[in-house]
């Protein structure tokens, strides 16, 4: 069953669509680009040797085409494979402005390593993640999403298949492309790495104590972290400063992107999630459904979360345009009580002008001292009000 993916993509001119891997990247533009189109995978060894031998091979391949009128468009999926085709297209944009030029990709860094700074805006980015609540809400099981995750490949297989795929993702692409791909040199530290990264998910970083634990540098843990956001597997959610250089320097958390992922690499797909887990999964999970509702509406908001000194805490902010929208404690519990909203309480002393809610899984939403608890639901049908 194809899914109809709620992403806006331009309706003229050229565009990167980036997204980790198995996200339905290829799948999407084969799906809205059907005919005059030229098509070249970089994952089929046959394209990738030859591109990476001789670049200019496809200028010319491309001049000849276009010359003949057999196409307006080129798509170059996993562009970041040989980034010097970038210097060709380039090239081709000048010579040809009326073809267009889609290209896909699942990580930035070696595009701005060995490319032309993206083509200096000649062509415009857009992300592409695993499926929202939005897309699947007809099929969807929370508990489900919890565990497995919601990667298009992953999502409408039965519970041995999901297993075996997220396995495979960890281990082929997470532990074994990345090294391939000159990233990460030290692929038993990066493993070590990896492993703790995932253990912590969600909770704040400290360089230093992962660096002991992992047996390397504070600098490699960060530059390893850095690799993780640059091949889109996840970002870091800082702590709300009003200084941008106190924000920057402060612990921030980091979210990796799908749950499925989590859970394999901490081999805790097999038998019921037990109830301290499913805490931390939920609040990952609400928290990626609005990082990728703010990507897919091109959003000008920011997500942060907010602590004081003293450990009181608020898992997500929302600011737009320098006014706090909306402050959010997100509980999986079904059952709340004031004994639940101690950090909201805090935040609601120091920002009493800022709206507060509880994101749950309650079944109807009611009110608690002017704090109104909301199901997870409602949350995202309303995420457009905030961001």
């Amino acid at each position: 069953m194809m899914v109809h993916r709620i992403i806006t993509l331009p309706d003229k001119g050229s565009f990167f669509l980036f997204g980790p891997r198995q996200t339905g990247k290829s799948t999407l533009i084969n799906s809205l680009y059907r005919t005059h189109i030229w098509k070249i995978d970089l994952l089929l060894s046959e394209n990738f040797f030859a591109y990476s031998k001789d670049p200019a091979l496809f200028r010319h391949e491309a001049i000849e085409k276009l010359r003949r009128g057999h196409i307006n468009t080129i798509f170059i999926d996993e562009i970041q494979r040989v980034p010097e085709l970038l210097n060709e297209v380039h090239f081709l944009m000048e010579q040809y402005p009326n073809c267009r030029f889609i290209m896909t990709g699942s990580s930035a860094r070696k595009l701005r390593r060995g490319g032309v700074n993206l083509l200096a805006g000649r062509a415009v980015e857009r992300r592409l993640f695993p499926f929202v609540y939005a897309e699947i809400r007809e099929n969807f099981n929370l508990d489900d999403a919890l565990q497995f995750g919601t990667l298009p490949p992953v999502w409408s297989k039965n519970s041995d298949e999901k297993r075996d795929i997220l396995q495979a993702y960890v281990h082929t692409y997470l532990q074994t492309e990345i090294q391939s791909e000159g990233l990460a040199r030290n692929l038993g530290g990066f493993s070590r790495f990896l492993d703790m990264a995932a253990a912590q998910f969600g909770e704040l970083l400290n360089y230093t104590a992962i660096s002991r634990e992992c047996r390397l540098a504070a600098r490699t843990v960060m530059e390893y972290y850095n690799i993780l956001e640059d091949t889109l597997i996840g970002f870091r959610l800082y702590p709300f400063r009003k200084s941008l250089r106190k924000r920057l320097q402060s612990h921030p958390k980091f979210y990796f992107f799908d749950t499925g992922v989590i859970n394999a690499l901490n081999r805790t797909l097999t038998g019921p999630i037990v109830p301290q887990l499913r805490g931390r999964l939920f609040e990952h999970f609400v928290i990626l459904e609005t990082h990728r509702m703010l990507q897919y509406r091109r959003s000008e908001a920011a997500l942060y979360f907010w602590r004081t000194h003293h450990g009181a805490e608020v898992d997500l902010l929302i600011e737009k345009h320098g006014i706090l929208r909306a402050a959010f404690e997100i509980k999986s519990s079904p059952q709340i009580s004031g004994a639940d909203l101690t950090g909201l309480y805090s935040f609601r002393r120091a920002h009493p002008e800022v709206p507060c809610f509880v994101i749950s899984t309650v079944p109807h939403a009611f009110d608690i001292q002017g704090i109104q608890v909301l199901p997870w639901v409602d949350y995202l049908s309303r995420l457009d009000d905030w961001i």
